[in-house]
């Protein structure tokens, strides 16, 4: 399809909250800026897959090597550890390097973890290569994200996030639900080195294709192109990081995600043994009682990028963000309170699908304001924001079984979670869009958007 060169300004949305006009963007033909979008999809879904299958392969691996639960535990903190340990850096990559080379790093070394998963003999070498993992796969969204920037209109930015973390969800779903299958029939060792394979080859082929910035026009004096490509050659690269520190927005967003995947990460981590052990099922069942509220939230981030995009279109930009966010922590806190008392899985797996499904309603929103805030910064704020998640993730793999222990039941657990959400709900109300971490960016926000006419 040709795409026809005549260039437009277009009004932004009219309203309270949102912008005069579009920011200034380079624009790419539609077709190539969603294959972007279906590149990152594919390695979101492989990088949660591999995420994923050690929860699905934990009863034969604790068998394998003696592990306890409580040690378990460790090993999915040690994950959480390294992913919030090096998540800044891998923010700071993607904005100084780009995100062809710095995607095509993470994926390959977090592929090159997961095959040695398949090969360790204990305890102490499985945390240590689960750090490692965390540490590799800690840059996969923040620069997924840095590519969404550099090359979707804001108007699009919505439902491009929210498919990005939909395959994250979908990848749990299938890990959940096959890899029993497939430890059951190559064994938990086997399973870990072809899921490390298929992540190599995404690597070659992304550093392969992918180029930082969309060049299909020729880039001219009025256009701004440092808000969506990396920084030039030679430049100077600094963080802003009194800007970071001074801004309202910054603790928002971070506390938000904190409260976001504190509850989402047990779907990663406890869910399909604790299904196992308390309602007394097998390992396939669990499995697929688990995957239920993956695809649950899959939808909710389909739904809610969509819906983000469509109340953008409309001129209200802060509530275009604001609303999905709030409804899915309202939501959650409110399935969150009686899933303790189900007595049977189908009861408890319906009121976790809401649970998951209210969190997931935030994702997209989350990302996508750190897109709106962060501006050519985008990679840095979103990496700070994931960091806080991987702390919820941590401080929640650390807890459940803790509080098990001490209680005997997860009242207290999924009482705390809900606590977290209804905080989170609050902050939302609070986070404007609008208010750019760098004046210079405010100054982008107000300048002229080109947009191609596509056919």
């Amino acid at each position: 399809m040709k795409l026809i060169e005549t260039m437009t300004q277009r009004a932004a949305p009219s309203g309270e909250n949102a912008p005069s006009i579009y920011p200034a963007e380079t624009i790419a033909p539609g077709k190539r800026r969603w294959q972007v979008v279906s590149a990152v999809v594919v390695v979101s879904f492989l990088t949660i897959l591999a995420r994923a299958g050690i929860s699905a392969a934990k009863s034969e691996m604790a068998q394998d090597l003696g592990i306890s639960d409580v040690s378990f535990g460790l090993v999915f903190g040690a994950f959480a550890l390294g992913y919030a340990v090096f998540m800044l850096p891998c923010g700071l990559l993607a904005d100084r390097w780009g995100p062809r080379k710095s995607l095509a790093v993470s994926v390959f070394f977090w592929s090159l973890f997961t095959l040695l998963t398949g090969l360790v003999s204990g305890i102490v070498l499985l945390i240590s290569i689960r750090f490692f993992f965390g540490l590799a796969e800690a840059g996969v969204y923040p620069q997924a994200t840095r590519a969404l920037h550099n090359w979707m209109l804001p108007r699009e930015r919505g439902l491009a996030l929210g498919l990005l973390n939909m395959g994250s969800r979908l990848g749990a779903a299938f890990g959940l639900a096959a890899t029993p299958f497939f430890v059951e029939r190559l064994g938990w060792r086997q399973s870990f080195v072809l899921l490390g394979i298929f992540g190599v080859i995404w690597a070659a082929i992304w550093f392969w294709w992918f180029r930082d910035k969309p060049r299909t026009f020729a880039q001219s004096d009025d256009i701004n192109t440092e808000s969506v490509g990396a920084k030039s050659d030679g430049a100077k690269f600094e963080i802003p990081w009194r800007a970071f520190l001074s801004s309202r927005n910054f603790y928002l967003i971070l506390y938000q995600y904190f409260a976001s995947q504190f509850t989402f990460f047990i779907c990663l981590s406890w869910l399909l043994p604790f299904l196992r052990s308390r309602y007394a099922i097998s390992t396939a069942q669990a499995g697929l009682y688990a995957s239920i509220p993956l695809c649950s939230g899959a939808l909710a981030m389909w739904g809610s990028g969509s819906t983000v995009d469509r109340i953008f279109k409309s001129g209200r930009w802060k509530l275009s963000r604001s609303l999905p966010a709030m409804v899915g922590f309202g939501l959650a806190t409110v399935a969150l309170l009686p899933a303790p008392f189900m007595r049977t899985p189908e009861w408890f797996i319906l009121c976790f699908a809401l649970t998951t499904c209210g969190v997931d309603l935030a994702i997209s929103p989350s990302w996508t304001v750190c897109c709106d805030v962060g501006g050519s910064y985008s990679g840095t704020l979103s990496a700070a924001m994931n960091t806080m998640g991987a702390m919820g993730s941590l401080v929640s793999s650390l807890l459940f079984p803790v509080l098990i222990g001490w209680t005997g039941n997860i009242t207290v657990y999924f009482g705390v979670a809900a606590f977290l959400n209804i905080v989170a709900m609050i902050c939302w109300k609070y986070i404007d869009p609008s208010r750019s971490l760098l004046a210079r960016d405010s100054l982008i926000q107000s300048g002229a958007m080109i947009e191609p006419i596509e056919p």
